[in-house]
């Protein structure tokens, strides 16, 4: 008796015939008699961003929404911030200004944070009094642009971060989805 199985990779491993068994050829299953369609190779990742601008930037969409996380990173060619919410990106808005200087919530103090230039990232219907318990200062030295990330306001549905620059710099805006984001890269290339 010779044990054989049935499948679509060619001739199986040989086998020793038991004495007295008829052997027979084994064959291979037929080609496939349909042709699936093309299917293109998805795109690497981060080659459908956005391109830098030298401008300011705003999105998101109407609603509420809390946040959830924030983020800073020093990746290759741009400093990134992340601000992550729990159903949707808000409006927000994200201008550039000549000093690192900022308004403090409620009471309007200024602040002063590292760098030469700033960049307010403000967020419209959002909160993180009871949703975000992370840090409100991140402070990174080493990064070539984003030095200085701060909470200036989660007051009366704004929620703003103060960002201090070591230098003038193009950004770009996007947002993501699963979880909601908004990220604002900072391009470290010279200008």
């Amino acid at each position: 008796m010779v044990l054989t199985a049935c499948g679509l990779a060619g001739p199986t491993a040989s086998t020793t015939p038991v004495t007295g068994a008829i052997s027979t050829p084994i064959q291979a299953a037929s080609k496939p008699r349909i042709t699936p369609p093309p299917v293109p190779a998805p795109a690497p990742p981060g080659t459908n961003l956005p391109a830098f601008r030298c401008a300011d930037a705003s999105g998101g969409s109407a609603g509420n929404a809390n946040v959830t996380g924030v983020r800073v990173a020093e990746q290759v060619g741009y400093d990134r911030l992340v601000l992550q919410f729990n159903t949707k990106v808000p409006s927000y808005t994200v201008k550039r200004q000549a000093k690192p200087i900022f308004a403090t919530g409620g009471s309007g103090q200024p602040i002063t944070l590292t760098g030469t230039t700033g960049v307010l990232v403000q967020v419209h219907s959002a909160t993180g009094a009871s949703s975000y318990n992370g840090p409100t200062d991140f402070s990174h030295p080493e990064f070539l642009v984003l030095g200085e990330a701060h909470l200036t306001e989660d007051f009366e549905g704004y929620v703003s971060w103060g960002l201090g620059l070591n230098r003038r710099t193009c950004l770009r805006t996007f947002t993501l989805s699963d979880p909601p984001r908004l990220v604002v890269d900072f391009t470290t290339a010279s200008s």
